[in-house]
């Protein structure tokens, strides 16, 4: 199967510098008269887009001013980049999902077959001005994704994204930035030795062109490509008004998983996640519950159960004995029994079971506890050593 011809991609390319990421009134035109054809009409060599406002045209023109759509190409070709569109084999397809808001193309930077990565991949997003606590869990989400064969999406900023793709990149794992910006401007400006080592073991993805520079706008469309791109968004650390709730949100939208690590609630910084839980978003701890929501039959979290003690393998009967000796003063075989609600000669056998493994003493003619170290819960730990033998038992 062919893919799209040059003219295809050189019109795309071109519709990167005249019109704005995600604008769904671009995507209706495109559909509608084909890329080529809304280039013309956007520059003035056509006639205009039905329904096109004159501010609108204004702009457009005044970006086609400078617009050189093969300089662009060349230029990410110079930096081991490519140019990908819809049909191309590495085409992500569940962009698609965007529909009218599909991006027009992306700019990419890094060898990966994008589609392949992105089938398999789960964006981890958060604050810029994330906790230590923020900070160390999405470390520990990128890494334990990493290692379970998960390619980390984030959008490369200060905080918990940064955190996620160093992660990531410490378990030597894949991960792709999402950015607002062209490829070639490495933003936030603190982040370009990450960005570049993002590029070189990873993927770098764009929507603006080559010398494209963020605005505020363009990060929260930028949002939009990281929630279509994935199986599911989690979200560590959030304000009520925070842009990492808008990619959740839109993930929500899309039918893709949606996730939210809690926090302390006292810390403003969790109260957008909590808000996140309480709409339906899954709570999760560690890679291991994300890659089981996210992932294939078979890739389960493992179990979560507190540490087995010695107590919870006792039989009912010895079970129900134990519950009834005193831990002081001691008791008779009569009064044990009671308290236990058994005959005199299954307490008894219960109490010398509990006796060979510790548990209690024979004190004359009365039982107690042992004295031996306890768990929190009063339980006798699983491994311990055997009390001393005392005289009278």
């Amino acid at each position: 199967m062919s893919g799209p011809d040059a003219a295809e991609r050189l019109a795309r390319a071109a519709l990167t510098r005249l019109t704005e990421p995600g604008d769904e009134q671009v995507g209706r035109w495109l559909r509608k008269l084909g890329a080529h054809e809304l280039v013309q009409a956007l520059t003035g060599a056509g006639p205009p887009p039905p329904g096109a406002r004159a501010d609108r045209l204004a702009a457009c023109a005044a970006r086609a001013a400078a617009l050189d759509a093969r300089r662009d190409l060349e230029a990410v070709a110079r930096l081991g980049g490519r140019f990908l569109i819809p049909g191309d084999l590495q085409w992500p397809s569940q962009l698609d999902d965007l529909a009218d808001a599909r991006p027009v193309g992306l700019w990419v930077r890094g060898s990966p077959d994008v589609r392949l990565w992105a089938l398999r991949s789960v964006a981890v997003v958060g604050a810029r001005a994330c906790t230590d606590y923020g900070s160390h869990v999405a470390s520990l989400l990128g890494a334990g994704l990493a290692e379970r064969g998960w390619v980390v999406v984030s959008g490369a900023a200060f905080g918990v994204d940064g955190a996620a793709h160093r992660g990531a990149l410490a378990a030597s794992g894949a991960t792709v930035a999402v950015l607002a910006s062209g490829i070639d401007v490495p933003y936030p400006r603190g982040h370009a030795e990450l960005i570049d080592r993002i590029g070189e073991q990873g993927l770098v993805l764009a929507e603006l062109p080559p010398g494209g520079h963020p605005t505020r706008a363009r990060f929260v469309l930028r949002n939009r490509v990281i929630a279509a791109l994935t199986r599911g968004t989690v979200v560590v650390e959030a304000q009520y008004r925070s842009g990492s709730l808008v990619t959740a949100r839109r993930a929500r939208a899309l039918g893709r998983h949606t996730m939210g690590v809690p926090g302390p609630v006292t810390s403003g910084l969790s109260a957008g996640v909590h808000e996140l839980l309480r709409e339906g978003a899954c709570l999760v701890t560690d890679a291991d519950e994300i890659a089981e929501l996210v992932g294939t039959m078979g890739e389960l979290a493992p179990a979560r159960r507190g540490p087995v003690l010695a107590r919870d393998l006792l039989a009912p009967a010895a079970a129900a004995v134990l519950e009834a000796v005193p831990a002081r003063g001691g008791a008779d075989l009569a009064l044990v029994a009671r308290e236990a609600g058994l005959g005199t000669e299954r307490a008894l056998a219960s109490l010398y079971e509990l006796r060979a493994l510790g548990f209690v003493e024979r004190l004359g003619d009365r039982w107690q506890l042992a004295d031996e170290p306890s768990t929190d819960d009063g339980s006798k730990p699983l491994q311990r050593r055997p009390p001393a033998r005392r005289g009278g038992s």
